[in-house]
């Protein structure tokens, strides 16, 4: 069974974002898992193998469900049901965003991955989890209108829409803005 990276609410805020007072609802969630590793750390010790972070990361998302999404933001998102199924957990997950509604998703059989015939570019995906994980290669999903399809930035310890298909709008809870990590709070570029 793979795992899947669940997140567990922690908190909600408020975010002041732009001039004129616009504000943006946030809630804060930790990744107790290693699927989103080296991007998003769990602890090491965790009952989830490959963490290699000192504690849980800390994910500050925004509360604008699919508004806006672009390919590789990075994800929280309530599970299509067969998550569970597939999986052995459902619930809310984090993932990157891979492929946009209406489009054709391949992972080459080099664990590369092509949006409608043409390679994009993962500098999140290290040359070993590309690797590590061939139970995908030569697939294609298509993505129908009003989903998205994610994956793990750890490919071999992530169940996601390669096995579950793809999320839809309604599902997603917001992008990922803010990784708190040791004290330290890392931006995010959208």
């Amino acid at each position: 069974m793979r795992l899947a990276p669940v997140v567990l609410v922690l908190g909600v805020g408020l975010l002041v974002a732009g001039c004129g007072g616009n504000s943006v609802a946030t809630r804060t969630f930790r990744t107790p898992s290693s699927a989103m590793e080296p991007t998003l750390l769990c602890a090491r010790g965790a009952e989830a193998p490959g963490c290699t972070g000192t504690a849980d990361d800390q994910i500050v998302v925004q509360l604008t469900g699919s508004k806006g999404l672009k390919r590789g933001d990075i994800l929280v998102f309530r599970t299509p049901g067969d998550a569970a199924l597939k999986c052995g957990e459902g619930g809310i997950f984090v993932k990157r965003l891979i492929g946009l509604p209406g489009e054709t998703v391949r992972e080459d059989t080099h664990g590369f991955v092509d949006i409608n015939g043409k390679q994009i570019t993962e500098p999140y995906v290290s040359s070993a989890a590309r690797q590590a994980d061939a139970q995908h290669f030569g697939v294609t999903w298509r993505v129908p209108q009003g989903a998205y399809f994610t994956m793990g930035d750890n490919r071999p310890e992530s169940c996601d829409s390669r096995t579950w298909g793809s999320v839809p709008a309604k599902n997603v809870i917001g992008p990922v803005t803010k990784i708190l990590r040791d004290g330290k709070t890392l931006s995010v570029s959208r």
